[in-house]
């Protein structure tokens, strides 16, 4: 593969040394891989999956049994009481949404513990009334806690916000597009404690997107009421084509179901179509296939800090999530580094990605994405917005082989393209 490069020399003696350093993280992912895939198989073989559970539904979906005795499996997995995981569900944010509209009410107050939410959840929390359908239109205040200058929680501040409306606090589990670490579970478990302790009533909901399966343990199992991702993310394992899951305590996800759905409808309906059989199979690869894009997602930290760049996490630091922060610096060069990833896609190789307007964010976003279901992030994707300091959010990979290869392509078109001549010298 390294003939087809235009530095291969230079770039191959990078990648043999990288692999070298990172062999002892590369089994320690496979050891969680091991534990995680025991999981999922025992509680498959628990629920007696069988073949009819694997079948589609159609119409109002009534006494789907493998939607059922999915979502059960599903529950167990996360150490939650119940989940609903369906294909009407289309986004992470969807989820998120479903969770914060069924908890709160008009005149409650929804605080995040971990400064500014992803871009997308922005408009569903509003910033006045305006009519889009917001929370803010329903009368729901909000606020948000800034991290202290080491990425930490503050607590003082979020004491001094709090007021008797506070209901829901909402913690993301992942950066989003904020320049700073994702939080491990050992982490949340500590925020879990300490908002207890000031408030037992509050309900607590953790955005899980992008952290599934790769850790031992989900937020639900260390206290959260409320959890929501995306299918087409870790949970997917790359097969499902749509969907979202909400996952917690059974009264905060009957209200979101209420919400998703209809309020009498809840969990009992839905249709799964020919979905099943996907949703099956990518939870059962799951652990798997989230594995690969850990070792891709170290290998491409390694390598890029071998070169010069700095990144984070770094390749040897704990993880709690399947994105790769890569620091560039100026906007041509993220430019070109997400061009090298898509040319290095199974999909649409052959299409240049150029920075452009995105539903949901505030700067253009360059996007590269050539996967087999769109907006998938379990597959290999890189995307970031136009803002300083021109960050790049490398996340996904079904193979470790494939983040290698698309990874060698894109530094070899960024030293191609003059923008980091000094690379090879």
């Amino acid at each position: 593969m390294y003939k087809q490069l235009k530095h291969s020399a230079w770039i191959q003696a990078k990648v043999q040394n990288v692999e070298k350093l990172i062999s002892s993280q590369i089994k320690q992912i496979e050891q969680t891989v091991d534990e995680q895939q025991w999981k999922v198989l025992h509680y498959f073989r628990q629920h007696g999956v069988s073949e009819y559970h694997l079948q589609a539904s159609t119409g109002y979906g009534y006494d789907d049994i493998g939607r059922e005795t999915f979502e059960k499996i599903f529950a167990d997995l996360f150490g939650a009481e119940i989940a609903i995981v369906r294909p009407s569900i289309i986004s992470g944010t969807h989820a998120i949404a479903a969770c914060l509209y069924g908890t709160l009410r008009p005149g409650d107050e929804l605080i995040y513990l971990t400064g500014q939410p992803y871009d997308t959840l922005q408009q569903v929390i509003g910033k006045e009334q305006d009519g889009s359908g917001s929370l803010a239109d329903y009368g729901i205040r909000y606020r948000e806690i800034p991290l202290l200058s080491d990425g930490q929680i503050d607590f003082d501040a979020f004491q001094q916000a709090l007021t008797e409306n506070t209901k829901v606090i909402g913690i993301q589990r992942s950066r989003g597009y904020a320049d700073r670490p994702s939080f491990t579970i050992a982490q949340i478990k500590k925020m879990i404690q300490q908002l207890r302790q000031i408030r037992s009533d509050l309900v607590i909901f953790v955005d899980n997107c992008y952290g599934e399966f790769v850790e031992l343990e989900e937020p639900t199992h260390i206290g959260a009421d409320l959890i929501a991702g995306s299918l087409i993310k870790n949970p997917g394992g790359g097969l499902a084509k749509s969907g979202g899951y909400i996952a917690g305590k059974e009264k905060w996800v009957r209200k979101a179901a209420a919400r998703l759905v209809a309020p009498g409808i809840g969990l009992e309906g839905g249709a799964t179509y020919a979905y099943l059989r996907d949703y099956y199979q990518g939870l059962f690869l799951a652990p798997h296939v989230v594995g690969e894009a850990l070792k891709g997602a170290v290998f491409t930290s390694a390598l890029l800090e071998e070169i010069g760049f700095n990144t984070t996490p770094k390749w040897n630091e704990p993880r709690t999530d399947i994105i790769q922060q890569v620091h560039l610096g100026n906007p041509e060069l993220l430019v070109a580094f997400c061009q090298g990833i898509q040319a290095g896609s199974p999909v649409d190789a052959h299409i240049s990605p150029v920075p452009a307007p995105m539903p949901g964010y505030e700067d253009p976003v360059i996007m590269a994405a050539g996967t087999f279901v769109q907006g998938s992030s379990i597959e290999l994707s890189a995307d970031g917005p136009l803002r300083p300091p021109y960050i790049a959010y490398l996340q996904g990979g079904l193979t470790y082989s494939h983040v290698k290869i698309a990874m060698i392509q894109a530094i070899d078109r960024m030293i191609e393209s003059g923008l980091q001549v000094s690379l090879i010298k």
